[in-house]
């Protein structure tokens, strides 16, 4: 399944949420695959039919994904899986960051992390952290309107594979799996928006 995202510097690194995302890396030249999508809002506004219009449909192609970096801690076991089994669930903490770089003029990276901590009484019981990653071919799609694709959209690719990567982690790590709750990528986005935008006017005043 593929969606839309967003990117508004050609060569920039840009990322959402509370840290940014660990370097992106480069490439070009990755093969196209098959993963394809007309993307609905902005293919709204040209018209249907085929030839020349239907080229100029805006599509988004997810060409590869994978783990960029990943790490799994379990500092207290075995006391740690004792511990659970005597007490009520941990404290869970969650991050989310986004970010995106451009590779090609076409192809982009979109990097989605995730941190969390399980804690009892100020105790960790589990830490993971996982950058986990994906590149995207964007054709026919405003300059305007790539980044919020890149962050948005193509994060919400990213994440079943991410969220799933981490519940096996922490079922390996001896507890029960933790599933990462739904995210609203487009509110995460509006929010950092919001904190850009409340950073800026601070600056002027």
């Amino acid at each position: 399944m593929c969606r839309h995202g967003v990117h508004d510097s050609r060569r920039a690194r840009r990322s959402i949420a509370w840290s940014a995302v660990p370097h992106a890396g480069e490439g070009t030249g990755f093969p196209e695959t098959a993963c394809q999508n007309k993307m609905g809002p902005m293919a709204n506004e040209l018209p249907n039919g085929n030839g020349a219009d239907a080229e100029q449909a805006p599509s988004l192609n997810a060409l590869i994904q994978y783990t960029k970096d990943f790490s799994f801690e379990n500092p207290k076991a075995p006391r740690s899986l004792a511990q659970q089994e005597a007490q009520q669930g941990p404290q869970m903490s969650l991050q989310v960051n986004v970010g995106s770089t451009a590779l090609g003029d076409d192809d982009y990276e979109t990097v989605l992390r995730l941190e969390g901590k399980a804690e009892i009484k100020g105790e960790t019981l589990f830490a993971f952290d996982l950058s986990y990653a994906g590149v995207f071919r964007l054709q026919n799609i405003p300059q305007e309107h790539v980044h919020p694709v890149l962050v948005i959209d193509c994060a919400r690719l990213l994440f079943p594979f991410a969220r799933q990567i981490v519940a096996e982690a922490v079922q390996n790590g001896g507890f029960p799996p933790f599933y990462v709750p739904p995210i609203d990528f487009a509110a995460l986005f509006q929010q950092r928006l919001q904190e850009l935008q409340g950073q800026q006017g601070a600056a002027t005043n």
